[in-house]
């Protein structure tokens, strides 16, 4: 009996060994059969390395600045398009102009949808977020349409100009502040581009710098571009390994402590309290609570849509214009033909107007190059994805795939832009002869492409237009002298790592071009914030106690940009 059991037991253990040596077997013929298919997809994607079995080119990618790494790439293999396989995932990078247009322009019936994203949308801001809605059903259509409706209405192109007033006191309001204190210069810039936005959504200024919507939320802007930038690490090497994403947070530090559902929302709270507030009924956040009831809107549409405003328009915004005063101090002799134009056709006594604009070409022209030379959303937003197979020059571009412009590239290409790092803002004089042709009429892609193009553009085209101008007119912006006397050199290639980049700190010295025009600059600041006096107001609410401390990395993430 004994040995009938000890031989039942031999010929179990040999079952199990077998099973496991057939479950190798398998997995390795599955293994195969995978990597087979991906290297036949290989030679019908556009060219790029060879990728690996299962992590594909993931642990090839740099971890800083994966743009300048496409960039290379796309000279390398003489293509247009190149492809990075992200985990068994091909991604696809536009480093052209030209492609990008054709592609997100002109074919934008294919291209306007997103692919599934699990890191920024899944775990992220959602995918019923309208930075992320998938468009490949009638269903989907219609809600992201209605998306797009509501937030054309509180910053498309029709709506931004109603805009202009508080828009241009507190431009007004930054010189100011600069007049005062010009070595907090990036503070000021977050003031301002936050209080635009906050009267833009809740109908309230923002005062200070240290107001906790611009501490607290821009710190959690640059979190959220930092977490997303490509690359092999944690939490984008989930896309590669989607399976640690299924882990609990608890036992997941990995996760950065993303993917977790809220019942309520720290944006919709700040909507909510505009909405019930008079003197507030002009707000984007009084609109979308009258709405309502028409399109069914919950609270976390309600919260997205209004984080997205804060997104598009706050740290995009202020990055933009610190990248001005680095361009000013790096390349000055962009700067003297726009005082020699700001001299002639405004004058000391008033700082320049929208109405000014057309008699300023030059200074138009600089504002296009601040856009160019650095732009802030360095890989054009979120990815696209086509909504069936399409192809480009021969090349595949499978239904559902990654694509992505990559701006830097595209802002850097000889062709288009010769000496591309230096600051030109002749390229954009017509018939000058640094002049280039380029798809489009506004002479960049800053923003992105097709119905998919930043929904704040005209914003913060706006915005950008009337500081630099305003900036460039009222102040001497030029390198800082060190105690030996000499100029502190700055470095145009130093900036930060996220998908929104900004210079990294730098000193410069900022101060007024003459006596008038400090008194000018004086005169209207005080007129600006009397004006402004209506928009007066505070909010209850800190994202700081919001949600608990532990949770604060997701929670701007989960809701906003």
């Amino acid at each position: 009996m004994l040995f009938d059991r000890l031989l039942s037991g031999h010929y179990r253990k040999m079952s199990l060994g077998e099973l496991g040596a057939s479950l190798l077997i398998f997995g390795f013929i599955a293994l195969v059969i995978d990597y087979a298919y991906m290297l036949y997809m290989r030679s019908k994607l556009p060219p790029g390395p060879f990728p690996w079995p299962v992590v594909g080119n993931t642990f090839m990618l740099p971890d800083n600045k994966p743009w300048i790494w496409f960039e290379e790439l796309s000279k390398t293999y003489d293509a247009q398009l190149i492809t990075i396989w992200i985990g068994r995932n091909p991604t696809i990078w536009i480093n052209d102009a030209w492609a990008a247009s054709e592609l997100f322009e002109k074919r934008a019936g294919i291209y306007s949808s997103r692919p599934r994203m699990l890191v920024f949308a899944e775990l992220g801001a959602g995918q019923e977020n309208l930075l992320n809605m998938y468009t490949t059903t009638p269903e989907q259509r219609d809600r992201w349409r209605v998306h797009r409706k509501l937030i054309h209405y509180g910053v498309g192109i029709q709506s931004v100009r109603r805009y202009r007033s508080f828009q241009n006191n507190e431009s007004r309001v930054v010189a100011y502040d600069l007049l005062k204190a010009p070595d907090d210069y990036v503070k000021h810039f977050e003031r301002y581009a936050t209080s635009v936005v906050s009267i833009v959504a809740f109908g309230r200024r923002v005062e200070t710098w240290d107001d906790p919507i611009i501490t607290e939320v821009i710190a959690m802007m640059h979190l959220a571009a930092d977490l997303n930038v490509p690359g092999k690490t944690f939490p984008m090497l989930m896309e590669t390994f989607p399976f640690l994403a299924r882990f609990p947070n608890q036992i997941a530090p990995w996760k950065y402590g993303l993917g977790k559902k809220r019942a309520f929302h720290f944006f919709y709270a700040l909507a909510d309290e505009a909405a019930k507030k008079e003197g507030h009924e002009d707000s984007f956040a009084n609109y979308l609570f009258s709405e309502r009831p028409k399109h069914n809107l919950r609270e976390v549409e309600i919260s997205s849509l209004t984080g997205n405003l804060f997104g598009a328009g706050s740290d995009t915004s202020s990055s933009t214009l610190i990248t001005f005063i680095l361009a000013c101090c790096a390349f000055p002799e962009a700067v003297r033909p726009a005082w020699e134009e700001l001299d002639r056709v405004v004058g000391p006594h008033r700082s320049p107007t929208w109405e000014d604009e057309d008699n300023l070409p030059y200074v138009k022209a600089f504002v296009k190059e601040v856009l160019r030379w650095r732009s802030v959303a360095i890989i054009g937003g979120q990815p696209h994805a086509p909504t069936q197979d399409d192809y480009y020059k021969g090349w595949l571009i499978p239904k559902g795939a990654w694509i992505q412009g990559n701006i830097w590239a595209i802002h850097h290409h000889e062709r288009e832009f010769p000496d591309p790092d230096r600051f030109n803002p002749s390229r954009f004089l017509a018939g000058h002869p640094d002049s280039r042709p380029f798809p489009g009429e506004k002479g960049y892609m800053t923003f992105g492409w097709g119905r998919r193009v930043c929904s704040g553009q005209a914003l913060a085209e706006q915005g950008t237009w009337i500081t630099v101008a305003r900036i460039l007119w009222g102040f001497n912006i030029q390198k800082k002298k060190g105690v030996d006397g000499q100029p502190i050199e700055v470095d145009i290639f130093n900036y930060t790592n996220g998908l929104n980049m900004r210079p990294q700190p730098f000193e410069c010295s900022i101060t007024p071009r003459s006596d008038e025009i400090r008194e000018t600059i004086e005169r209207e600041g005080r007129e600006a914030l009397g004006e402004l006096e209506q928009y007066r107001g505070e909010t209850k609410y800190r994202m700081s106690t919001f949600y608990s401390r532990n949770d604060l990395a997701m929670d701007l993430y989960g809701d906003g940009k």
